[in-house]
């Protein structure tokens, strides 16, 4: 069976895919009281599930098609729900994103979505004026679905520039900082993982007004990701990516190298501690 095709934008995701999950389990004649026993979760959270109540995690997904034996079929159906969940302006760059073999970015207020824990990017997006808890969770999901670029045997080599505030503001309190932190630490254990700092005694301000990726594809044009208040834009307009190289070229000059930078960081991770 195909999977179900992505829901208009009236439909909201969650619904429809509990009612998938749903009909593949009566499909299957198994009560939630025996598949909650299968997946080991509870038979109360499967029915949130099911309803579109409760946003399902990947591990949970994984579990309920292994219990159904659904051949994957529910996990990659999760997985594009999951996508549609993400802002219709960002879509066209998730393409982007999993194409790239090589993404440089410049943040200046927040560690780069790739590199967020749960935490930490539920904090941020929490920011959004007028987001629903259930929106929030989606957008969540979405993002850390977009983090398993880094588990393919062919993942993008990925350079991070971050100012040395994002070290240091709190968001999300102590604890979700002192984790973020942690998770940097073991993301540069990777060699396809780079970070550097640029340090606030500079007081550099190139790049300061908005945050940007470069993506590299392979036997294609360099395409850019550039942040505004509203929302982002992709372009492949050759003087934008232009721009966009020459501050990313400027702001790695006056970073601290890696080895600096992990430095800042190691101290900056304590400061939450």
């Amino acid at each position: 069976m195909s999977v179900s095709p992505e829901p208009e934008p009236s439909v909201n995701p969650l619904v429809l895919l509990g009612a998938e999950l749903r009909k593949h389990r009566k499909r299957a004649n198994i009560s939630m009281e025996r598949l909650a026993e299968a997946v080991q979760f509870s038979a109360s959270l499967i029915g949130f599930i099911e309803r579109g109540q409760r946003t399902p995690s990947r591990n949970f997904m994984q579990r309920y098609d292994d219990a159904l034996e659904a051949g994957g079929e529910l996990v990659r159906l999760w997985e594009r729900l999951t996508r549609a969940a993400s802002p219709w302006w960002f879509r066209g760059w998730l393409d982007i994103e999993q194409e790239a073999h090589t993404l440089h970015t410049w943040e200046p207020l927040v560690v780069p979505g790739l590199l967020q824990t749960e935490d930490y990017a539920r904090a941020v997006i929490r920011g959004e004026p007028g987001i629903t808890d259930e929106q929030m969770e989606k957008a969540v999901a979405a993002r850390m679905e977009r983090q398993k670029i880094f588990a393919r045997a062919n993942s993008p080599l990925f350079m991070a520039v971050i100012d040395e505030g994002v070290l240091h503001r709190p968001i999300g309190g102590r604890e979700v900082m002192r984790r973020q932190l942690e998770r940097l630490m073991e993301a540069i254990e990777s060699p396809r993982i780079g970070i550097q700092v640029v340090p606030l005694a500079l007081g550099v301000t190139t790049g300061i007004l908005g945050g940007f990726v470069i993506a590299q594809l392979p036997g294609s044009p360099d395409m850019v990701y550039i942040q505004s208040a509203i929302h982002g834009h992709v372009s492949d307009r050759p003087e934008d990516v232009k721009a966009i190289h020459g501050r990313y070229d400027a702001l790695r000059a006056e970073a601290h190298p890696q080895p600096a930078s992990i430095e800042l960081i190691r101290e900056a991770e304590k400061l939450w501690t």
